[in-house]
């Protein structure tokens, strides 16, 4: 009688100790000593590589530290000595006191410890995220570019992009609206004003409508000084969004067109030849080495994982011009935001992907 119940038990058993708890293992590794994966709050820098995501970390730390000692001095580390400390003549009765004291403590020497770059699982294929601490990632990675497009040094194998990211949000619209009203004042709020376009990606992402972002976000600033204007050809500023998963990267970004995108690659090409590609030399080039350069993020289009986000625009298809352009009469139609400065809007997200390689 005891023997028909003993499969049962043995069955279950395998199947409860399944293995499930991988991903909370990962992300729970190393000292502590600051987030291991892309959230909301931080601020850093978002790299695109082709397909070598470990090159691509140690390419980003050389460059990053090399023109961050250039800007900001050699990085400075405390000695565990000069750390503070909890007194030891104070209320030994205060427990409560003593606790709160302890736990400054800590808080310190966690911060101490914090290096100025520090990669997080960004948590798209061919992308890293590296989180900058007590630097201006707009002002580090124009001043990256801008002597790269000056010296005409190509000083990266494998990195493609370099996008300053200023700030992080959830990848909800609501959350992105409330987030972008803050956001966007320096550079947009009476009496700041420019010339603008907004750029768009999404990775890892299905339910963030990409239309309706730009929308709302050309309504923001347009709102916040109606001076502000949209401008396709050579803007001021590029409001640069960057949504991967359920985290929103934000940042405004000058000579995003001189740049070539930011992308690192073309800076260094467009140092010996400044000129500007028209569509027919940027497809023929997009058949040649840039179309290898890019395959990286092709392959984040493709991958199994990012299925979901099949119905995005993908940015290499709007480079190549084979992307179908945005709708005026459905943006226009949708409200809250100036019908023409929406519909500008999306045009130029697009219309720059088909100029610039």
């Amino acid at each position: 009688m005891a023997s028909p119940a003993q499969p049962a038990p043995r069955g279950g058993g395998k199947r409860k100790g399944k293995a499930q708890y991988v991903p909370a293992k990962r992300a729970r590794r190393g000292d502590g000593a600051g987030p291991r994966q892309l959230e909301p709050g931080l601020q850093g820098v978002l790299i695109t590589c082709n397909m070598n995501e470990r090159k691509c970390v140690e390419e980003a730390y050389s460059l990053l530290n090399e023109y961050g000692d250039d800007l900001y001095g050699p990085e400075k580390f405390t000695d565990k000595d000069q750390q503070p400390s909890g007194s030891e003549g104070e209320d030994d009765d205060d427990v409560e006191a003593a606790l709160k004291k302890e736990l400054g403590d800590i808080k310190a020497s966690t911060e101490m410890r914090l290096r100025r770059f520090q990669s997080v699982e960004s948590g798209a294929n061919n992308v890293i995220f590296i989180r900058t601490l007590g630097i201006e990632p707009e002002k580090l990675v124009h001043h990256i570019l801008q002597d790269m497009y000056k010296t005409k040094k190509k000083k990266t194998r494998v990195i493609l992009r370099m996008l300053p990211i200023s700030g992080t949000c959830k990848a909800f619209l609501e959350d992105m609206k409330k987030y972008a009203e803050t956001f966007l004042e320096p550079w947009f709020k009476a009496p700041n004003k420019g010339t603008f376009q907004i750029v768009y990606k999404a990775r890892n992402n299905s339910h963030v409508n990409r239309e309706e972002v730009i929308k709302e976000l050309a309504g923001i600033v347009g709102c916040l000084n109606s001076e502000n204007k949209v401008d396709l050809t050579n803007p001021q500023y590029t409001v640069v969004v960057e949504i991967i998963k359920a985290v929103c990267c934000l940042s405004v970004v000058k000579d995003y067109v001189l740049f070539r995108k930011y992308n690192l690659q073309e800076v260094a090409k467009s140092a010996q030849d400044p000129r500007p590609l028209d569509p027919k030399q940027a497809a023929q080039a997009g058949n040649g080495e840039e179309a290898k350069l890019e395959a990286g993020d092709r392959s984040n289009q493709n991958d199994p994982a990012e299925g979901k986000n099949s119905h995005q625009v993908p940015e290499n298809s709007e480079e190549q011009g084979q992307a179908k352009p945005v709708s005026e009469t459905q943006v226009a139609n949708e409200g809250e935001a100036k019908p023409e400065l929406a519909s500008q809007v999306t045009e130029g997200s697009e219309s720059n992907e088909k100029d610039l390689l």
